[in-house]
């Protein structure tokens, strides 16, 4: 069928061009009038700081919205009580209340610890605690918004009349920074380089095509069937985010990988097509062989990918699961541009597809004689030395997964010169490390009526008062209720109160993830136990604790997600190859060299080492979903090549039945093109790795060093040398289990 495919694409080259060229353009309209934005929204179904928010998103509406935080330093010698600084905060205040969906704005001279008063029928969060430090030289506003952001557009707006509303204050000289969700949105890190990542990778991609193809026409092909892929694939995403909640990881992730794979798919159909041609046959024939032969390897390994990082909605999460399937969507438009874009690319091009030749190198007609040829010889004659070598270098570099400490980046960990990294200095100097990632603490009210609401009234002061005392706790607010009995309306009764919690401890600090645990097993029961309001209504939340409940339910299912991927692929694998020993040599390769790549980002983006090389200011968490994603993803990559690889093998064994050469044949045949795939997917990667975002350069980083290990060190290295060992058991099956299992055929 794949073969019909092939010549069919190549006999009607132009009109399945003019298709896709057509599709290209209609998508495209479609998208320019129904394009959403990707917004970070985590939502951990039945933990508590999910049910806390969706109170307050019923019950407080302005505290579930958008926030922002303002912050005044003042120059050396001055305060902020001072007449002209006081004058121009007021003014910035009075300013920022008038701007749009703005519900609450503090201001730090008019707040004290104590004498607060609610305004009637206007609630409002107040903080039992000075929003001014001791020197009264640093103060901020909390800004609250009535309404969440839903586009990156919007979010750029927010901020920029955000930062113009405190005009007042920047002209008598106070030194403003910004920080909160809106900051942190509207106001992206600058970097010349990051902006333009997929550019900077497909130009590394076509010199690296060039030399190893050696002609511009050959080049031309696998990139533009990666460009062509990617545009079509953003450009669906980008239709689909308007009716569906992606996060801005999503598409960065999407992008990576589709033109890394989209590269690669059409090399190795590109390679073997140039191959049937070098042996004499006819360019209709040779794309039609390609495609059932390369093509094939192609659909297994992309179905492989894909239900790899599919496989990322196990952990239950939206937000992890999204990533997955929009990461699939990407593979999947590839694999189909693969298939049908390249061969027709390939017929139009003829026996011209060496044209613009950068380099005549002649090619080794016989594979075992080249470079990769006689190191596979080398491998065969001592494989237990060199499988034990590769063991030993893949353990050693997974030692710090041992020690790695998942978490979540924070302003904190954005480079010095942005305006978020300095309110945060700034918050984190003069009020302590907690004060950037308050929790909130909800509680769902029981019917009150006069006769409980004095009980009510006793359990909110009680548990207000166990709170203060909990240590790791610094400051507590004075409990808010959503509303208040007024004269017009006497039976305005509360139904929900909340409190701010700060913490003494950073929102990313083990102290914190601690104390969350504490308030809700220890301090609340205990301080609720026989009281007018069950525990079991109040709910410990904020942005804090929900990324805390986001890193905790993903360990908890990790280990589940992990043993359903590798069952997947191990069942899919027998299916290929009739065997029991390559599936299982590949589960366990795939996890050694994935362990080996999570432990060298463990060592730089938890411990420090050479943080400055990738530009890093100080060390990070590694964010608790990167390393489930990066399973996936690299899982479902590393079977790429271990699909072109085996297959090649698996061809050669069918033909002569000896194992060791059958070996040698596959790795010498396929090791060049694998090489070149690899780098190609190496620098895609990396081209990612100078964004300002912690979170983006763990993924592009932690991928290209995962790609590195398994294109070197797994595939030629360990791979032949352990199928040596096992000689002809590698192909051993069990008769019973050959009939049951539908067969799968592969090269």
């Amino acid at each position: 069928m794949l073969e019909k495919l092939g010549r069919f694409m190549a006999r009607h080259h132009w009109p399945v061009i003019g298709v896709w060229v057509v599709l290209l353009v209609g998508v495209g309209a479609f998208a320019a009038g129904h394009t959403g934005t990707a917004v970070d929204e985590f939502a951990i179904p039945g933990a508590q700081s999910q049910q806390a928010l969706d109170l307050l998103e019923q019950d407080f509406p302005g505290a579930a919205g958008t926030n922002a935080t303002v912050v005044y330093e003042t120059p050396t010698g001055q305060t902020l009580t001072d007449a002209a600084n006081a004058a121009a905060i007021g003014a910035t205040v009075a300013e920022l209340q008038k701007l749009p969906n703005v519900s609450t704005v503090s201001n730090p001279l008019d707040q004290q610890p104590t004498g607060i008063t609610f305004d009637e029928g206007n609630p409002q969060l107040q903080q039992a605690y000075s929003l001014m430090n001791e020197a009264k030289t640093v103060g901020y506003s909390s800004v609250s918004y009535s309404t969440t952001i839903t586009s990156q557009d919007e979010a750029k707006s927010l901020f920029q009349a955000l930062e113009a509303a405190t005009g007042p204050a920047s002209t008598a000289g106070l030194n403003v920074t910004f920080g909160g969700a809106v900051t942190d949105a509207g106001n992206p890190a600058e970097s010349g380089i990051s902006d333009h990542s997929d550019q900077i990778g497909l130009g590394i991609a076509v010199i690296i095509l060039l030399i190893a193809l050696g002609s511009v026409a050959s080049m031309s092909v696998p990139i533009l069937t990666a460009i062509i892929s990617v545009a079509m694939s953003t450009m669906i995403v980008s239709i689909l985010m308007e009716s569906f909640t992606i996060g801005t990881v999503a598409p960065i992730l999407g992008t990576m990988i589709g033109l890394g794979v989209g590269i690669d798919y059409s090399l190795f159909i590109v390679s073997r097509h140039r191959q049937n041609l070098q042996e004499g046959m006819e360019v209709e024939q040779s794309i039609g062989r390609s495609i059932a032969t390369s093509g094939s390897a192609v659909l297994f390994a992309g179905i492989c990918v894909c239900i790899a990082m599919c496989g990322l909605v196990l952990i239950g999460i939206p937000y992890v699961s999204n990533l997955g399937l929009i990461a699939s969507l990407f593979v999947a438009v590839t694999m189909v541009t693969a298939l049908t874009l390249t061969p027709a690319l390939l017929g139009a091009y003829g026996n011209r597809i060496n044209a613009l030749a950068i380099h005549h190198r002649k090619e080794e007609t016989d594979p075992t004689k080249t470079f990769s040829g006689r190191w596979a010889h080398v491998t065969s004659r001592h494989p237990g030395a060199f499988a034990a070598l590769a063991v030993v270098i893949l353990i050693t570099l997974a030692l710090p997964l041992r020690s790695i400490e998942l978490g979540f980046t924070d302003d904190g960990d954005q480079p010095t010169e942005m305006s978020q990294r300095q309110s945060y200095d700034l918050l984190t100097q003069n009020f302590g490390p907690g004060i950037t990632g308050p929790l909130i603490v909800a509680i769902d009210l029981p019917p009150v009526t006069s006769e409980n609401a004095a009980g009510a009234l006793e359990a909110v002061a009680g548990l207000s008062t166990a709170l203060k005392d909990t240590p790791g706790v610094a400051t507590v607010s004075l409990p808010l209720p959503n509303q208040f009995p007024t004269t017009a309306d006497p039976s305005k009764v509360p139904t929900a109160v909340i409190m701010e919690v700060v913490p003494t401890t950073a929102p990313n600090s083990d102290a914190t993830t601690d104390l969350v645990s504490t308030l809700r097993e220890t301090t609340i029961p205990k301080a609720l136990e026989n009281a007018a309001i069950p525990s079991s209504q109040v709910y410990v939340g904020g942005q804090t604790a929900l990324l805390i409940d986001l890193t905790e339910a993903i360990q908890a299912r990790l280990v589940w997600f992990i043993l359903a991927v590798i069952a997947g692929a191990f069942l899919l694998l027998m299916m290929v190859f009739r065997s029991i020993y390559v599936p299982a040599n590949a589960a366990v390769m795939n996890l050694l060299s994935i362990g080996a790549a999570l432990g060298i980002v463990v060592a730089i983006f938890n411990w420090g080492w050479a943080k400055d090389v990738i530009g890093l200011t100080t060390s990070v968490p590694i964010v608790s979903f990167v390393p489930v994603m990066m399973f996936a993803v690299l899982f479902g990559l590393s079977m790429d090549y271990e699909v072109f690889l085996l297959s090649r093998i698996k061809e050669e064994h069918d033909k002569t039945g000896d194992s060791r050469q059958s070996v040698i044949n596959g790795v010498a045949s396929t090791a060049r093109v694998i090489t070149s795939a690899a780098l190609i997917m190496i620098s895609v990667f990396l081209a990612f790795v100078p964004s300002p975002d912690p979170t983006v350069k763990m993924i592009g980083f932690g991928m290209a060093i995962a790609v590195l290990i398994d294109a070197t060190i797994v595939r030629m290295l360990l791979v032949p040398s352990t199928m040596e060992l096992a000689g002809n058991a590698t192909w051993w099956f069990p008769k019973w289990l050959d009939k049951i299992l539908p067969k799968i055929h592969v090269e």
